[in-house]
């Protein structure tokens, strides 16, 4: 046996034991998903009764039911539902060193989400939360892997994660990326796959960061690719073809390019580690001879699995790596996983995302009651296929009722739990005059009038402009010389097609309650330099999120910026 394939063996054998363990626990679980979240609530409740919050709730008092329907009942009767800034002030309680206000002690971390426009979310990451989802989630996430292509780790990894520390709270406790924390923090057997060293993910610079992940990457076989969001997968790609000349050469020489904006001491680091290449670096220059432009399948052949966000606005980017990668790699579902929960895994190789009831407390509201104030909560077994519904999620780590501002729709059952798709972001939903125009729909009559028109776009974005009633569109199309003229035209039959959608929508319309919508043409890789934008101001570009539809007078402000002159 080669040492590739003993090697390959060897954390197959492993990955298969430590995730085989939790794929028993996720079994027995799906068993009874009513009995699973009764038993999980009760021992948040446990965990959190004796904190400043849980008594402020009753959560001993609710304890004492005896049913999952009376548990239900006395939770929503002492507990409301919240959002973040319901918490905020507690939130930096904790962050100033108070303990024991929302969960037992003090927290391990905090993960932050990038905010552009308005104060970033601090969310605490216990060590309960940690080792009870994040550690056990992470090695089932790898055994399903397995479980679809025996051979993903024949080769290397390549993820792209957030930095681990990035600072630390007015106590001390750091905060970053739970998905550097988890990497870092992986068995040596899984950690030795990694193509890329972690200091790589402390470059400030993200192109430089790129650079480097890249670098690495096309050196080697790679078999595994994480990245959170497929608008990365579109920029490593043409991060690869811009700089081709001098990755060969680096690979050749063993050196690592020096106009990068690299920290000394991580160049340092890095540099230590790279060793002429010359057979790796012919490959390439044959690559690039024979096919012009070099894409993943190129330079990754052996490709068996890559994994990214699939639902929701990422399908705008999926078409343009459709055709990336080897025809039998298989692209999974990066799952339903945010900074406040990763809520669980996809089990099936594609889309759908099993919640986890053994590892937090679900409720939903139906699509169609959103707007009532006295909102109707259901429960993980009440769920039907096909229909929508938002999430709201209860944790080990201080979130209660939390409000994911997440519209899912339930696709089937794994055994008795409801597998689900990410729709689309709540505030997605825009609505100036009752009109109610969901971002899907958007995307939808975009992609149509494409087709229709015969055209293509390389981005998109839409705002509503609340004092005129208006929607404004934005388009990057494919060919720069498109005419202002074909713009207003083409916005024209989006908004037509919008009606056929929307009823609601013709209806405002044609009353002109809702404005004609103005079309703007957009810079050349207008989305790209925007993103740079919101990562110089703190957006992490690994898990970079836009909506594609919005009511926010900053961003629409930073696009109006980006208007081609």
């Amino acid at each position: 046996m080669s040492k590739k394939l003993k090697k390959n063996f060897k954390v197959n054998f492993l990955m298969n034991v430590a995730g085989g363990i939790q794929v028993k626990k996720l079994n027995k679980a799906a068993k009874d998903c009513e009995k699973a979240q009764y038993e999980t609530l009760r021992a948040i409740l446990e965990y959190a009764k004796d904190t400043e919050y849980g008594k402020a709730h009753n959560y001993a008092e609710i304890l004492k039911a005896t049913s999952p329907k009376e548990l239900q009942e006395l939770w929503e009767k002492n507990q409301p539902a919240i959002q973040y800034e319901d918490i905020r002030p507690l939130v930096e309680r904790h962050k100033n060193g108070e303990e024991n206000i929302l969960f037992p002690g003090k927290p391990m971390m905090y993960a932050t989400t990038s905010g552009t426009t308005k104060e970033p979310k601090w969310i605490p990451i216990t060590n309960e939360y940690y080792r009870n989802v994040y550690a056990k989630m992470s090695r089932l996430w790898l055994w399903t892997f397995i479980h679809h292509r025996p051979k993903v780790f024949g080769g290397k990894c390549t993820s792209i994660v957030g930095k681990s520390v990035e600072g630390s709270a007015p106590d001390g406790t750091v905060y970053g990326s739970v998905s550097g924390v988890t990497r870092r923090d992986c068995p040596k057997f899984t950690h030795d796959l990694y193509n890329e060293p972690d200091e790589i993910y402390s470059i400030a610079d993200y192109k430089a960061r790129y650079y480097c992940i890249m670098r690495t990457g096309i050196e080697n076989d790679t078999t595994l690719l994480i990245t959170a969001n497929p608008s990365t997968i579109v920029e490593m790609q043409n991060n690869v073809n811009e700089f081709y000349d001098d990755y060969v050469k680096d690979i050749e020489t063993g050196t690592l390019n020096a106009n990068l904006n690299i920290e000394p001491e991580i160049r340092k680091v890095l540099e230590a580690r790279y060793k002429p290449n010359p057979e790796r670096a012919a490959e390439l220059r044959a690559l690039k001879e024979k096919y012009g432009t070099v894409l993943p399948k190129h330079y990754w052949p052996n490709m068996q699995v890559f994994t990214t966000w699939k639902c929701g606005n990422t399908k705008v980017y999926l078409e343009k790596i459709k055709d990336s990668f080897p025809e039998n790699t298989l692209h999974q579902e990066f799952g339903y996983f945010a900074s406040e929960c990763r809520a669980g895994l996809v089990m099936n190789g594609m889309n759908d995302t099993v919640l986890f009831p053994h590892m937090h407390y679900f409720e939903f509201v139906p699509e169609e009651d959103l707007d009532n104030p006295n909102k109707k909560f259901l429960r993980l077994c009440e769920l039907e296929k096909g229909k929508r519904y938002s999430i709201f999620v209860t944790t080990f780590a201080g979130l209660y009722r939390y409000d994911m501002n997440d519209l899912i729709e339930v696709t089937g059952f794994y055994d008795t739990i409801p597998t689900i798709q990410l729709v689309q972001k709540i505030n997605g939903i825009i609505t100036m005059t009752g009109e109610k125009l969901h971002e899907r729909q958007f995307i939808e009559a975009v992609h149509d009038a494409e087709k229709s028109e015969n055209t293509s776009l390389k981005f998109f974005v839409g705002f509503a402009e609340l004092e005129s009633s208006t929607y404004h569109f934005y388009f990057e199309f494919a060919d720069q010389n498109t005419t202002q003229e074909f713009a207003d035209k083409f916005a024209a039959v989006v908004d037509k097609n919008l009606k056929e959608i929307n009823i609601e929508y013709a209806a405002k319309r044609d009353s002109f309650r809702v404005k004609e919508p103005v079309a703007h043409m957009l810079q050349k890789e207008s989305f790209e330099t925007y993103k740079a934008r919101c990562i110089d101001m703190g957006a992490r570009d690994g898990q970079f999120k836009l909506n594609l539809l919005m009511q926010d007078e900053k961003r629409h402000a930073m696009f109006k910026d980006l208007i081609k002159k």
